[in-house]
């Protein structure tokens, strides 16, 4: 469980292909207080330690985290969102993240305003439907609150210390980002459509 509070950034130092797989290493400031089996949402998808050294944290890629998210686009040198998992006790800011991408989205737009940013990100249809304004939308990782829901897409305000603390600062348009939509708003459409079937 996350809060989509990005806790820091990490550097990919390297995505290495192994057949329909792959592993991922990382550089992360946290590190040495990482262990075997530690989980940790990387823009915003939950994964698994799986190797520690000093060239890096490792993380393992199956085929269907490949497919479903962003992270094959990564290269060497690409700037990652990172958090650890909840502890129980700490306080809870953002909203409920489970680290599990439904889909990917695209940024569409991404303009500075003063000192905030507007940043748009074009929804597939099946996440578009389980959004609203002024809902919440974890974009790689990032729990973000909806400014404006239009037929395709989502706006949201970036403030300075998010544009900093995050990726955002090194996006571009047509970037791909994973999209994790509220889990209470797909528990409710699976439980209405569950009712309405006939």
């Amino acid at each position: 469980m996350f809060t989509g509070l990005v806790e820091a950034t990490g550097t990919v130092i390297a995505l290495e292909f192994r057949g329909e797989q792959a592993r991922l290493i990382l550089e992360i400031p946290f590190a040495a207080e990482l262990a075997l089996g530690d989980s940790v949402a990387i823009n915003g998808c939950c994964l698994t330690v799986a190797a520690v050294s000093p060239q890096g944290i490792a993380f393992d890629l199956l085929a269907q985290t490949l497919r479903v998210t962003s992270l094959g686009a990564l290269h060497a040198g690409s700037l990652v969102n990172l958090e650890r998992a909840l502890q129980v006790g700490e306080r809870f800011g953002g909203h409920f993240v489970l680290g599990h991408v439904d889909a990917t989205g695209s940024i569409t737009r991404l303009e500075a305003h003063g000192q905030d940013h507007c940043f748009e990100v074009a929804l597939p249809p099946a996440i578009h439907r389980l959004c609203i304004d002024k809902g919440s939308l974890a974009v790689d990782g990032i729990s973000l609150t909806i400014a404006e829901l239009t037929p395709t897409a989502a706006v949201f305000w970036i403030t300075p210390h998010t544009w900093q603390e995050t990726h955002l600062h090194t996006a571009r348009v047509g970037q791909p980002v994973n999209l994790e939509a509220d889990m209470l708003a797909k528990h409710v459409d699976h439980l209405l459509a569950a009712r309405l079937e006939p």
